[in-house]
């Protein structure tokens, strides 16, 4: 296992729609620890995509444990090839990304999600989530998708601000 770099916009792979994977083996369950590590050792890291850390696949990871905003709360889960089942009641809320660290914005999101996918071990897993883990879970699977939070912002000039840092 090992914490991965992330990467950042403008890297050309957060853009581009990942693919899926054909079975879970050796390298798809050593790319699940790495990304529970690399999200585990990122201050404030709820979730993280494949392809933040380099890698071409659909495959992300989430953990809410302790959020407070979090309502729902499986612990920290990979899922391959996730699929959004069902999806209901957008809220709008402000969102982050490790990929764009200075920035924040406004994202309308469905707070109830079902999302079906493959856990590491290989086993079909079907997740429901609502409130913050519903919001996380859809930000992850935007990244698989080749989007990031910007291009679900309504306007820039209102919806997107500087990341204040505290020391």
């Amino acid at each position: 296992m090992a914490a991965l770099p992330v990467l950042r916009l403008p890297h050309p792979v957060l853009k581009r729609v990942t693919k899926p994977v054909a079975s879970i083996g050796r390298e798809e369950r050593r790319l699940a620890d790495d990304l529970l590590e690399t999200m585990a050792a990122s201050p404030a890291c709820v979730g993280l995509a494949a392809n933040q850390v380099g890698f071409d696949v659909r495959a992300f990871c989430v953990d809410v444990t302790g959020h407070k905003k979090a309502d729902s709360c499986h612990g920290a889960f990979v899922l391959f090839n996730p699929v959004v089942v069902a999806s209901a009641h957008p809220v709008a809320a402000r969102e982050g990304c490790m990929s764009v660290p200075d920035l924040t914005g406004n994202v309308s999101r469905a707070s109830e999600v079902v999302v079906r996918g493959l856990a590491p071990d290989g086993r079909e897993r079907v997740i429901e989530a609502d409130a913050f883990e519903a919001r996380a879970i859809l930000h992850e699977i935007d990244h698989l998708d080749g989007l990031l939070f910007l291009d679900r912002v309504d306007s820039f000039a209102t919806d997107v601000f500087r990341r204040r840092r505290y020391r």
